[in-house]
């Protein structure tokens, strides 16, 4: 199979990780490497999720982690099936992972990488201990309040916080909920103002902060819900016509 072909590896010019084996080496294009060029420990940010499909809402979150923590870059993760998710109305890896590629053209700072998959991890807490130990990178974890909400849910969600830093978004209506849930009040103490976040990444652990955005509309449920209805119109329109012609 070609490089190109291969929906586990990446496209060169990109933050990205590199080839499976014992360690995992990081590329950080000269030109690419963020705010400090000079650090040798760099800022990753980790965007986990489905993908399905990626749009412009992961797009915006990911540029407003690497202004607002001073990240050299941000890894999506696409996951070969998420855990809590069913696996009805979701597209294949391979089509998820293009798709996210597609959309990241032109943002060479923010990578889609199905590492997960090569890595073999299926729970978030495994993929950031095998990342932290042989990347050497200083990892942000990215998520969203609904998943703050739920990360009790998580396998072994208590260690997520000693894996690395991580940032909770803004996404109404979940944060009051979500700032007044278990995950938060058990780490209540290691919260960081939104507004002292930029070295979140260097801090000790544990670490988060929760960061108020503009919200933006996109919606991979409204994507596929429109896509769906969509295609379910043109069946119809299709099948009228060949009534219509099969019509004495």
């Amino acid at each position: 199979m070609s490089r190109s072909a291969d929906p586990w590896t990446l496209p060169p010019g990109v933050v990205r990780p590199l080839q499976a084996g014992p360690h995992l080496r990081v590329a950080l294009p000269k030109a690419e490497t963020g705010p400090d060029p000079v650090r040798r420990v760099r800022r990753i940010g980790l965007l986990g999720g489905s993908f399905n499909p990626a749009h412009e809402g992961h797009l915006h979150v990911s540029q407003e982690a690497l202004k607002r923590l001073r990240l050299d870059g941000v890894w999506w993760l696409v996951s070969p099936q998420n855990p809590l998710k069913t696996r009805v109305g979701m597209a294949s890896f391979a089509d998820r992972l293009a798709g996210a590629r597609d959309l990241l053209r032109g943002h060479p700072r923010i990578a889609a990488s199905g590492i997960e998959a090569r890595l073999g991890t299926r729970y978030t807490v495994d993929t950031l201990d095998r990342l932290v130990t042989r990347t050497g990178c200083r990892f942000v974890w990215l998520i969203g309040a609904d998943n703050l909400a739920q990360l009790p849910r998580w396998r072994r969600w208590r260690k997520l916080f000693a894996e690395c830093a991580i940032a909770v978004f803004d996404r109404e209506p979940y944060s009051y909920t979500a700032l007044r849930g278990r995950a938060a009040v058990a780490f209540a103490e290691a919260r960081v103002d939104g507004d002292d976040a930029a070295d979140l990444a260097d801090r000790p652990l544990p670490a988060w902060t929760f960061l108020r955005v503009a919200r933006h509309p996109a919606s991979s449920t409204a994507i596929r819900a429109a896509k769906a209805a969509s295609e379910t119109r043109a069946a119809g329109a299709a099948g009228g016509t060949t009534a219509m012609e099969q019509a004495p």
